[in-house]
């Protein structure tokens, strides 16, 4: 196909039309090289989905946190948490630990 035929084809006509380049040059550099570009707007969606799910995670963590501080300020339960948790005794106490097989770590576990 010769050039003046390809001329007279309206596609042609239409694709090198200035406006029509400049437009699609445009186009290209806002979509790809811009420091806005949709592929950053992607990256950057995708961190704030991420942040959203961390923030549930972490607001559902702060409930937990204030209904475990809610039963350490009755004494009992305070008591019961230091024995349970970090294995403190009165005075005059023995405590034993009881360990079941199924807690153990073994050699086939690693």
């Amino acid at each position: 196909m010769k050039i003046k035929e390809l001329k007279k084809k309206k596609w042609f006509s239409i694709v090198t039309n200035m406006y029509v380049l400049v437009l699609t040059v445009f186009l290209i550099w806002m979509l790809f090289f811009d420091t806005n570009s949709y592929l950053i707007h992607l990256e950057l969606k995708k961190e704030i989905n991420k942040l959203e799910k961390t923030k549930e995670y972490l607001q559902n963590e702060i409930v937990k946190d204030k209904i475990i501080i809610e039963k350490l300020s009755n004494k009992d339960e305070l008591k019961k948490f230091a024995r349970e948790q970090y294995y403190l005794k009165r005075k005059n106490e023995e405590i034993y630990l009881i360990e079941y097989e199924d807690s153990l770590k073994t050699n086939e576990d690693e």
